[in-house]
């Protein structure tokens, strides 16, 4: 009897990649499984689905409107439709397992699963349980999740899927070739990335601390996000050779080969990347939303993988007091960097894939 997963998730990066990861790796473990994804027409998963070869079922988005109004008394017949909608899909393919990542899709895609007693696995990524995935796990016939502490039962610490550019990533033998790919030469990398649409907040303070970092011989390879590319360049002007403005990279496997030390964000993809190719982090998390990121990125940083320091706190004195030494000292480097490897997971992929087909089977 041929095997059909159905994997539930959207809306942005942090539920797509893993989702994605986990199709290809269950088809990499299996050639006769069939994988088809549930997904909203909004999300990223209406073109990243598609582009890695996966069928997609639309289902309508149900949002939770954060405010008593007309719009939260339509919620039960919003959900209604769409718990319809992914569950015709699971009847259309006879899904042998629902996978949920997470995000508006999961509700309906675990409500209809529950109704036709298909198994269910959850897959959280943040250290915080989201909604949807805190539903799915009192259900569910497994539980992954990225990190210990979320509060879901039954959980399993798996990580986070991710692709195998990444979690077979050898940074030491990929690094002369990565830097001369983004025309960098010998001396400390500084990686900055404030996610795909970048951090004005980061971006500010490099461009503050460029002649500093510039002086101290340091290079920066700076991806700012494309809508601040332009006042990023325009705000350094003539910036020394050792500055390089990327609007975007495609492919941070080659930044993270390239780099020293990140400045960035604290999603939980983002963690799960430098814990699996063992790159030291200066973390600043987002300052919004339930303090999900900082919390993502604890683990790393009290096992010694990265500092921390709030979104408010990151100027140009910060980093020519804090992270310019850390940049100048090699050994320090070094320690971060095995602290951090240590924590990754770089088969989160089959493991997950593995429990899936036990579930379905």
């Amino acid at each position: 009897m041929t095997v059909h997963v159905v994997v539930a998730g959207g809306g942005s990066a942090g539920h797509v990649e893993p989702m994605m990861n986990t199709a290809d790796a269950l088809r990499r473990r299996d050639s006769t499984v069939e994988v088809s994804a549930l997904g909203t027409a909004e999300g990223l998963e209406a073109r990243l689905v598609p582009l890695r070869g996966y069928p997609l079922a639309v289902v309508p988005k149900v949002p939770l409107p954060r405010r008593p109004g007309l719009d939260l008394l339509r919620v039960p017949g919003r959900l209604r439709a769409a718990v319809q909608a992914a569950g015709a899909h699971l009847d259309a393919v006879d899904a042998s397992v629902v996978v949920g990542f997470g995000g508006y899709v999961s509700v309906p895609a675990y409500l209809a699963a529950r109704k036709r007693r298909t198994p269910i696995v959850v897959h959280e990524a943040n250290a915080r349980a989201g909604l949807a995935n805190r539903l799915g796990a009192r259900f569910a016939a497994a539980v992954a999740t990225a990190v210990d502490g979320t509060g879901l039962p039954g959980a399993q610490v798996v990580g986070i899927p991710l692709r195998q550019a990444i979690s077979q990533l050898d940074r030491a033998a990929g690094r002369a070739a990565a830097r001369a790919a983004f025309g960098l030469s010998d001396g400390p990398v500084l990686l900055v990335t404030g996610g795909s649409q970048g951090a004005r907040r980061i971006n500010d303070a490099v461009v503050q601390a460029a002649p500093a970092l510039a002086a101290a011989g340091v290079q920066v390879l700076h991806v700012t996000g494309p809508k601040q590319a332009a006042a990023v360049r325009a705000a350094l002007g003539a910036a020394p050779g050792t500055h390089h403005v990327l609007d975007y990279v495609d492919g941070m496997d080659q930044a993270y080969a390239a780099a020293d030390l990140v400045l960035c964000r604290a999603g939980a993809m983002t963690c799960a990347e430098l814990g699996a190719v063992g790159l030291p982090a200066v973390f600043v998390p987002l300052p919004i939303g339930n303090g999900e990121q900082a919390l993502n990125a604890r683990p790393l940083v009290e096992a010694g993988a990265g500092l921390l320091v709030d979104d408010a706190a990151l100027d140009a004195a910060y980093l020519t007091g804090t992270v310019l030494p850390l940049l100048r000292d090699a050994p320090r480097l070094a320690r971060l960097a095995q602290a951090a490897r240590s924590l990754g997971h770089r088969d989160a992929d089959d493991a997950l894939a593995a429990i899936v087909l036990g579930a379905a089977r």
